[in-house]
């Protein structure tokens, strides 16, 4: 049986949403920390652009090389496979910062700061997308099966069946029933957050993987170090270490100016003894399960598997441990541990990441919204999208198609919420339902139509799309769908529809902000 969200004190009562308490969450060496890297990284970019511009403007030379490499620039980004936003801004950025531009875009390219690492990411699948399974299941449902074609050809993620799954409408369900498989482990624990930070939650997970470490388990814990360098602190760290957990933190943060540092691992994988996993929105911190509010009640969802479709999220964990930690990893030994479960619905698990070569998250929300006929539901906190899934949304909706979409009504960042809420009020006018969830921080990254849902890491936006390592679960197992559609009957009861007269009522200023901003939407 799961907590409540929030314990109270005697004789109060619970407000259906509660009014946002803002809290400190980060640690005072984290935020040092943060403070002394960005000067370091300031003061190296400062000088690069300095020298740039120096010897742009005092040797003729160097000024015809300086238009010439930025006239190169600007048809590399051109002919580039960068959607047109991406490619209209780095325009304006490579034109407004004649001098050093070109650089700018030379260090963010990926094929030049993450051509050694996606080599190593690729011999790492090659050598092991044998492992899953590579025949097709049975699919009757044709929709399904060119969802699934999709993800088998695009990155080797088989579809299974006789796997069940279980959904969590609220972080605090998720970890409560986590923590509980957790102490029965016998044989491994893989956890994988985008951020892992000091706090009750954390103190909770952490009594559980010391005493199964000290039973002999294999417990193994990556971080992103970006995610969680101002929450997770050193005393932590050593606990981890002491517990007997194998830490590993993903891109770690180092004072040299690179673009690279961008790159962040936002998957949440969880998986126990190779018998059950777990993906969702929610990283390991208190503000997820309730216990602090910084953005009134936060509303979160995931899911754990059973069964067949584990052995995918064992293989992508092990794959991305192998990378970090440079060390050859024997990978069958942790794979066919499942429990038989009868069950005839298609399961997909799957990850996005720059080491495939398609935008394979992207491709599943695109595909779903374009087979869609009757509902579209979309539950996200960012909404940052470019033309492609606009003009389906707008095509959709004109067609008949219900298309209800669900936003925070309070932002965690203000500068992403105002290009979301202005991206989705601009669908109103073609007929899709947009409603903000009132005192509350929607965190759920949810795309649920008639023939499939998907629910994991993966947000609506530029960065999960193009910049981030994700991973989400594809099914159209009917039991499942039925709870996430009774949890969107829920949340729509504590929801706000916004309609044409209702539309964010904003000063000259705040528009001018908000159209600033979209210049930045390839970036957030």
């Amino acid at each position: 049986m799961s907590r409540p969200d929030r314990i109270l004190p005697v004789g109060k009562t619970r407000a259906p949403y509660a009014e946002a308490v803002k809290i400190k969450t980060e640690t005072s060496t984290g935020v040092l920390k943060t403070i002394i890297l960005a000067f370091i990284l300031l003061a190296q970019l400062v000088g690069a652009i300095y020298l740039s511009y120096y010897f742009a403007t005092v040797a003729t030379w160097a000024f015809v090389l300086t238009i010439t490499l930025t006239m190169i620039t600007c048809i590399s980004v051109l002919s580039s496979n960068k959607n047109s936003q991406s490619k209209a801004v780095w325009i304006i950025v490579i034109f407004i910062c004649f001098s050093f531009g070109y650089l700018l875009y030379l260090l963010s390219d990926e094929r030049i700061f993450f051509r050694k690492s996606k080599k190593r990411f690729s011999a790492i699948i090659e050598k092991t997308k044998e492992l899953l399974p590579q025949s097709e299941i049975d699919i009757q449902k044709p929709k399904t099966k060119r969802d699934a074609n999709f993800l088998m050809r695009a990155g080797s993620f088989p579809a299974y069946n006789n796997t069940s799954l279980e959904y969590f409408s609220s972080g605090t369900q998720l970890f409560d029933d986590l923590i509980e498989r957790i102490k029965k482990a016998e044989k491994f624990i893989f956890l994988e957050f985008f951020i892992v930070s000091d706090g009750s939650l954390f103190n909770r997970i952490l009594d559980v993987l010391k005493e199964r470490a000290e039973q002999g388990v294999d417990v193994r814990l990556i971080y992103d170090d970006m995610g969680s360098h101002k929450t997770l602190s050193l005393k932590s760290k050593l606990a981890l270490k002491n517990a007997g957990v194998k830490v590993c933190p993903f891109n770690r943060l180092i004072p040299v100016f690179s673009l690279a540092l961008n790159i962040r691992d936002h998957r949440k994988i969880v998986v126990i003894d190779g018998k059950s996993a777990y993906t969702c929105g929610c990283n390991l911190a208190d503000e997820y399960v309730n216990e602090k509010r910084m953005y009134g009640y936060w509303k979160d969802c995931g899911l754990r598997l059973d069964g067949r479709a584990v052995d995918t999220f064992t293989v992508t964990f092990l794959r991305q441990w192998e990378f970090l930690t440079k060390k050859s990893v024997e990978f069958t030994s942790y794979l066919g541990q499942y429990d038989e479960v009868e069950n005839l619905s298609t399961v997909i698990p799957y990850a996005e990441g720059l080491e495939f070569n398609e935008h394979i998250a992207k491709g599943v929300y695109e595909n779903m919204i374009s087979s869609a006929q009757e509902q579209i539901t979309i539950m996200t906190p960012y909404f940052i999208i470019d033309d492609a899934i606009t003009e389906l949304l707008i095509n959709k909706a004109v067609s008949g198609v219900q298309i209800r979409l669900f936003i925070p009504e309070i932002p965690d960042k203000k500068y992403a919420y105002s290009v979301t809420r202005s991206n989705a009020e601009k669908l109103i006018d073609y007929g899709v339902e947009l409603y903000v969830v009132k005192n509350t921080f929607v965190h759920n990254k949810v795309v649920f139509t008639e023939n499939a849902v998907v629910v994991g890491s993966i947000n609506m936006d530029f960065r999960s799309f193009y910049q981030q390592f994700e991973c989400a679960v594809y099914t159209d197992d009917k039991n499942f769908m039925e709870s996430v559609q009774k949890d969107v009957d829920n949340t729509i009861k504590k929801s706000l529809r916004i309609t044409q007269r209702r539309k964010f009522r904003r000063s000259l200023l705040y528009r001018i902000y908000a159209g600033f901003m979209q210049l930045f939407a390839p970036f957030m």
